[in-house]
């Protein structure tokens, strides 16, 4: 059973906002979630755009897999670090500002063994 990973860490964007855009490509062809992300406005596309393509290219490299075969079997977001920053405010206060990071991990396997799998849990 072959699943090929990609990661993106510390991304400086709030997982709330990375994670609906994950969630419109999970269990898409990897090749039709490329092509899904190019047209969203969303900065979380073009994060989720690169880790896809990189997880692609390592299927492609290190396992010998076809492009056009491969699902995106999972894809989650974590919360990274929180980077506390202050704004200067009137007599002397100061303002927070959070800046939120996530984590992005992108699996991908072969639709076949996608399809064996669903029977074998079947039988």
């Amino acid at each position: 059973m072959t699943k090929v990973k990609a990661q993106a860490k510390w991304v400086r964007i709030g997982s709330r906002k990375l994670g609906r855009v994950v969630e419109l490509v999970r269990g898409k062809l990897a090749l039709e979630a490329i092509t899904l992300l190019k047209f969203m406005p969303q900065k979380g596309a073009r994060i989720l755009e690169k880790t896809l393509r990189s997880a692609v290219a390592n299927a492609k490299n290190n396992y010998k897999l076809a492009e056009e075969t491969l699902l995106v079997a999972e894809a989650y977001v974590n919360k990274g670090v929180i980077m506390r920053r202050f704004q200067p405010r009137a007599r002397g206060r100061m303002f927070p500002i959070n800046k939120r990071t996530s984590h992005l991990t992108v699996w991908l396997e072969p639709l076949a063994e996608k399809k064996t799998r669903a029977k074998e849990a079947k039988a």
